[in-house]
């Protein structure tokens, strides 16, 4: 019997009790920044192995080998895309390089495991889903935050209507570098709280207005990302690669509480205030009586569990027992779409472009 996760909660992906055989063999493409983190999680997971590592680099294919002197190496692609000792393939690659290695995947009756954004475009992950659902294969793409304690737990106070109707979710993430220089930094950066605002938010974005500007390298460096959804629900991204600081905060406006979440911080990373504002007319239109709300304070825990390790084994959970991921390709094509009206606007000087 597999490890199962349960998904009867949205918010729970804990590891169940259950020992099994059965082990998915993984192939890695891309071996470079975030490579051997994947490497590492899906190698070590009770249901995953990873049997072979592909990079272009020979320095890299080296540093997988002095960490995994058993490890199968190559740096041709074909080789972990045509192998038939090998069920899913993840993909650690820049994304101009996703479309083309996931559908050469999928037609080899592959699952595949795609770093994030999914795609360059709508309609390439459109073409992908509907290849992984013919061919009956599993689609998951890395949207790490979604398994992280915190994010875990602003969904559950969503739920549990803590927070009350959302007002906002208004985030930073910023820091010095890494220049990418396929992708502008609302494509690199933007995904992670795009993927998290699907998450969390229950409405659908209507609406997208991007602004940003090229400084170094040809492509937009510093990006603000405004998201319009239905009951007056708004999200805001702020994305830098010229900050001199790195700045990972997230602040939720709900009507009852409000919440900050600081990614950074070590022990208190999530923060839920009883403070708001309460308007209501008194004897006239003219007349409006405002009440301010100050109460307590406190830190809810939150799991410190490696969220990728969880992904891992969510990953091979669905694969082993034939469940949808939550963040299957679908998933993926939500953010895309965003990401794509984000260039739309951008290209406009901050034109809004309807979804």
């Amino acid at each position: 019997m597999a490890t199962s996760i349960s998904l009867s909660a949205p918010t729970t992906f804990e590891l169940e009790s259950g020992v099994g055989q059965d082990v998915i063999r993984v192939g890695v493409i891309g071996y470079g920044y975030w490579g051997p983190n994947i490497v590492r999680n899906f190698h070590l997971q009770e249901h995953s192995r990873v049997v072979m590592v592909c990079d272009k680099s020979p320095n890299s294919l080296r540093r997988v080998l002095q960490s995994y002197p058993d490890m199968n190496v190559t740096g041709d692609a074909d080789e972990i895309l045509k192998a038939t000792d090998i069920d899913a393939v993840a993909i650690v690659t820049p994304v101009r390089t996703h479309y083309d290695l996931a559908k050469a995947a999928l037609e080899n009756g592959k699952h595949i495991f795609v770093e994030k954004p999914f795609t360059c475009t709508s309609a390439q992950a459109e073409e992908l889903i509907e290849l992984a659902e013919r061919k009956n294969l599993k689609i998951m793409v890395d949207h790490t935050f979604l398994f992280t304690g915190a994010v875990k737990r602003m969904r559950q106070l969503i739920d549990d209507g803590v927070l009350g109707n959302l007002y906002y979710y208004d985030s930073t993430r910023v820091n010095l570098g890494l220049f990418q220089h396929d992708v502008n930094v609302i494509w690199d950066l933007a995904p992670h709280d795009l993927s998290i605002m699907d998450y969390l938010i229950p409405e659908k974005p209507q609406a997208v207005v991007a602004t940003g500007e090229r400084h170094l390298n040809g492509v937009a460096d510093i990006g603000f990302l405004t998201i319009y959804y239905p009951k007056n629900i708004i999200g805001h991204v702020n994305v830098n690669w010229l900050s001199p600081v790195k700045v990972r905060t997230t602040l939720i406006g709900g009507e009852k509480k409000m919440l900050v979440w600081n990614d950074l911080e070590a022990d208190e990373k999530l923060r839920i205030y009883d403070k708001g504002v309460q308007m209501a007319n008194a004897e006239g239109v003219y007349q409006l009586l405002v009440s301010y709300r100050s109460g307590d304070m406190w830190s809810p825990k939150v799991e410190q569990v490696e969220a990728l390790r969880l992904e891992a084994s969510y990953f091979a959970d669905c694969i082993l027992n034939d469940k949808s991921p939550f963040n299957d390709g679908h998933a993926g094509l939500r953010v895309v779409r965003v990401l794509e009206a984000a260039n739309q606007s951008l290209e406009q000087r901050g034109k809004i472009i309807h979804l």
